[in-house]
């Protein structure tokens, strides 16, 4: 799917050579967002066992705190795009899942075996629920990538949990933490590999770095937004500093109070 070797994909990455001796790591260095498809189908056995890599990820305690939708009725679908904030590859892709954090399954277990649940009240549950959909979904594209499928993350999942609720049926204690495309990229691929901050920027060594080099990283992204046609004078950190500002919410501003009202986070 992807022609890069390591090398190359390190270059591009972190915009040096990488170090003597580093590993080859297969198609891990050579990711990226793939958002537009041909319309071939992923039989349901090769789906099988993208979930089943999904559920070999790591959980904590073996709670399995997760579940995941599958979304391919049409009319659904387009739904969800709509939802998601009108996302077209959501549209084309041959599978699109929504991956949730679920406290109810755990909840129902406990209840039929007649024990107390009560410390799913707590937001160390509600962080374990999203990390272990968060391991499940990047073991399933992990294994994706490795059958030549392209992957799209899908944040927007989270613009509107009422209606995302109400169009999957999500009982109390389950929230969709975000929705994940599937499909065989549309050749010839337009998607790049995106340049990341170097290592120095994010490994520290025994003690955090309260200043990290960021300016080296904007000086590459410039470059990169050249290339794709956007604006260089408009740096990395700027970007990034109004994505966090508090009008680039896109609806999520009312999560907190909504994920209470679903169950999480009340202690």
């Amino acid at each position: 799917m992807f022609e890069e070797n390591r090398d190359l994909a390190w270059r591009l990455r972190f915009g040096t050579a990488p170090p003597e001796g580093t590993p080859e790591l297969g198609a891990l260095l050579t990711h990226r967002s793939v958002r537009e498809y041909d319309a071939r189908e992923i039989p349901e056995a090769t789906i099988a066992g993208l979930v089943a890599a999904a559920q070999s990820a790591a959980t904590s305690s073996n709670l399995q705190l997760w579940s995941l939708v599958s979304v391919q009725d049409r009319s659904k679908r387009n739904t969800m795009a709509d939802l998601c904030g009108d996302q077209q590859q959501i549209r084309d892709a041959a599978w699109f899942f929504a991956f949730l954090a679920d406290h109810h399954r755990i909840r129902y277990a406990a209840e039929k075996s007649g024990q107390p649940a009560e410390g799913l009240d707590y937001t160390e549950f509600y962080t374990m629920a999203v990390i272990d959909a968060a391991l499940a979904a990047e073991r399933m594209v992990c294994a994706a990538e490795s059958l030549g499928i392209g992957i799209c993350y899908i944040g927007g999942l989270r613009n509107n949990p009422a209606e995302i609720k109400q169009t999957l049926g999500l009982p109390m204690g389950v929230f969709g933490v975000f929705g994940l495309c599937l499909g065989w990229p549309k050749e010839p691929l337009t998607a790049e590999i995106k340049p990341r901050l170097s290592q120095d920027a994010v490994w520290f060594r025994e003690t955090y770095n309260t200043e990290p080099n960021v300016a080296e990283y904007d000086e590459r992204m410039r470059e990169f937004y050249l290339e794709m046609k956007m604006r260089g004078d408009v740096s990395w950190s700027m970007r990034s500093a109004r994505r966090v500002g508090p009008n680039q919410l896109t609806g999520r501003q009312v999560l907190k109070g909504w994920l209470e009202e679903q169950g999480f986070n009340h202690r």
